[in-house]
C-alpha cells in the first residue's frame, strides 16, 4: 500500500468525503480567488503545471501500487505507462506551448478599409474560472491529469471527483493534490454516486465528464440547470476494419495490444473486428499467435490485468453466456488449459455474433472481441453507419483508396490507421467523441481552447465610422444598403 494512503487511512480511517455544503464552500473559495487574482500570468500557469508533473514523478510507485490494489491485479509497468508517463506528457506539452497559446489572436476587420482608419479586432483567450472534472475508474490518474493539463494551462482552477470504484487511487489522488496545491487552486472530492450527483449539479464554469454514456445523460441534465457548458468523453462500440490487403499477423498484434491493454478496460479499445469473410479463420489464428506472443501464460502473469471488480467480471461472463445461448461460438485465446482464481478473463473471440446479443449491443469494456465477417468494404462501412457513432475507428490495410473511402463515409471521434489507440496519444490532435460517444474535445491547444473563453474584442477607429449607421437616415445609408444588398 502506498505511503501517503497508509498515512491518510491511519489517521482518518477513510478518505475525506465532502458534504454538499463543503463542496459549495470550496467552489465559492475558488471562484473568489479567481476573481481576486484575475487571469494568471504564464509564470503562475507553468508553476501549476510543474507542480502537477512533480506529484506524478514523486508518487509514481505509489500510483502503481494503488492501482494494483484497486484492480486486484494491474500490470505495474502498464500503470507506469498509462497513468504516469502518459499523464506527464500532456502536462509537459502544455508547459512548453502555453506561452504561445496565450497570445492575443489578431483577426482582420470587416470591411477591410476600417483597418486603414485604425480599427482593430482580436481574440483573447480568458480562463473560464472553475472547472469541474469527473474522472473514471479505468485510468484514474491519466484521465484526471491529462485534462488537467488544459485546465491549468488555460488559467483555471479545478475541483476533481474521481471514481468510487477505485477508492485507494482516489484517496491517493486526494492526498497528492492536497500536498501540491492549495484548496483554492485544485481540490479533490471523494465519495460515492450520491456525491457524484451533487458534484455534477454544482454551478461550475465548465464541467468535463469521462465515463459511460448512460451516466453522461444525468450529468448533462444536472449541468443544464445552471447552464454549465460540458465536455463529455464517453465511449461506444469502436470498430476495427481488417482490409483485404492487410498483413494479418501485424494487424492482429496491434489490435490485440489495444484489446488487452488494461484487459480491454479502455474507452478507445477496439470493440469488434470486421474481417473479410474468407479471412476469418486465418485472422483468428493470427490473434492466437499475437496473444501467446505477448502473454506466454495468463494466470499470474504480472503483465496481464484483472477486471476491476466482481460486478464487471460477472457482466463480461454474462455477455459470453448470452452469446453462446444465442448460437455464437466462443474461443479463448492463449493457453487453453489455464483457469483463473482471480478476476482475470482470457482474451476471447466471439464468432457468429449478431445484434441480438449483449456483446454486440453494449460497449464491452473487457478482453472480448467479436469477429464479424463482411463481403466488400461498403458492407463494412454500412455496418458501422447502421449503429451509433463510435469514439474511435481502426483501419488496417495499405489500399489508399479504401482508406479514404472509410474516412469519407464514416463519422467517428478519431481514427488510427494500421494500429490502435495511438491517435489518443498525439498531443496535437484533439480527442473527443461525436454524438453518443462524446461532446467537445481536449488535448493540446484544443484542450486549452476548450477550457478558455474566446473573448472577441473590436477597437473602433478614431474616425467616427458608425456615424453613417445612426439616424436620421438619408441618401448615404441608401447608397450603403444598395452596395450591401446585392448578389
Amino acid at each position: 500500500m502506498n505511503r501517503l494512503l497508509q498515512k491518510s487511512t491511519a489517521r482518518h480511517g477513510h478518505p475525506r468525503r465532502r458534504t454538499l455544503g463543503a463542496m459549495h464552500v470550496i467552489l465559492e473559495r475558488q471562484k473568489l480567488a479567481q476573481l481576486t487574482d484575475g487571469s494568471p500570468s504564464v509564470a503562475v500557469r507553468i508553476d501549476r503545471l510543474d507542480r502537477a508533473i512533480g506529484l506524478l514523478v514523486d508518487h509514481s510507485a505509489d500510483i502503481a501500487d494503488a492501482l494494483r490494489d484497486d484492480f486486484g491485479h494491474r500490470s505495474v509497468q502498464g500503470s507506469l505507462i498509462t497513468d504516469v508517463a502518459a499523464s506527464i506528457d500532456p502536462l509537459k506539452h502544455a508547459k512548453k506551448h502555453v506561452r504561445r497559446w496565450m497570445r492575443r489572436d489578431p483577426r482582420p476587420v470587416t470591411p477591410a478599409a476600417l483597418a486603414l482608419l485604425g480599427a482593430r479586432a482580436w481574440v483573447d483567450y480568458q480562463p473560464k474560472g472553475v472547472v469541474g472534472l469527473i474522472s473514471p475508474w479505468n485510468f484514474p490518474f491519466n484521465l484526471t491529469f491529462s485534462p488537467l493539463a488544459g485546465i491549468l494551462a488555460a488559467g483555471n482552477r479545478a475541483m476533481i471527483k474521481p471514481s468510487e470504484f477505485t477508492p485507494r487511487s482516489s484517496a491517493l489522488m486526494q492526498q497528492m493534490i492536497a500536498k501540491g496545491f492549495d484548496e483554492s487552486e485544485v481540490a479533490v472530492i471523494t465519495g460515492g454516486s450520491d456525491v457524484g450527483e451533487q458534484f455534477s449539479a454544482l454551478p461550475f464554469d465548465h464541467l468535463i465528464f469521462t465515463g459511460a454514456t448512460s451516466v453522461a445523460r444525468h450529468v448533462m441534465r444536472a449541468a443544464a440547470a445552471n447552464l454549465v457548458p460540458v465536455t463529455l468523453e464517453l465511449g461506444g462500440k469502436s470498430p476495427a476494419i481488417i482490409g483485404r490487403d492487410a498483413d494479418l499477423d501485424l494487424a492482429a498484434k496491434r489490435l490485440m495490444f489495444g484489446k488487452t491493454l488494461n484487459a480491454g478496460q479502455v474507452c478507445v479499445a477496439p470493440d469488434y473486428a470486421l474481417v473479410p469473410k474468407d479471412c476469418v479463420e486465418a485472422f483468428v489464428d493470427a490473434l492466437q499467435r499475437a496473444v501467446t506472443g505477448m502473454f506466454p501464460t495468463l494466470r499470474d502473469n504480472p503483465d496481464y490485468t484483472s477486471i476491476v471488480n466482481t460486478r464487471h467480471h460477472e457482466r463480461l461472463l454474462g455477455y459470453l453466456d448470452d452469446a453462446m445461448s444465442k448460437g455464437a461460438t466462443v474461443r479463448s485465446l492463449g493457453s487453453a488449459a489455464e483457469t483463473f482464481v482471480d478476476r482475470r478473463i482470457a482474451p476471447t473471440v466471439v464468432l457468429g455474433a449478431n445484434d441480438t446479443m449483449d456483446v454486440m449491443r453494449e460497449e464491452i469494456f473487457g478482453p472480448i472481441l467479436p469477429v464479424i465477417p463482411y463481403d466488400g468494404i461498403d458492407v463494412a462501412i454500412s455496418h458501422i453507419n447502421a449503429h451509433e457513432r463510435p469514439l474511435s475507428l481502426y483501419y488496417f490495410g495499405n489500399d489508399h483508396e479504401e482508406q479514404e473511402r472509410v474516412l469519407a463515409r464514416t463519422v467517428v471521434g478519431g481514427v488510427t490507421i494500421n494500429d490502435t489507440i495511438l491517435h489518443l496519444t498525439m498531443d496535437d490532435l484533439p480527442f473527443g467523441g461525436v454524438g453518443p460517444s462524446g461532446m467537445g474535445a481536449y488535448h493540446g491547444v484544443d484542450g486549452f481552447r476548450t477550457f478558455s473563453h474566446a473573448r472577441s474584442v473590436y477597437r473602433q477607429a478614431r474616425f467616427d465610422v458608425s456615424a453613417m449607421l445612426r439616424p436620421p437616415y438619408g441618401k448615404t445609408v441608401d447608397r450603403l444598403l444598395g452596395f450591401k444588398i446585392r448578389r
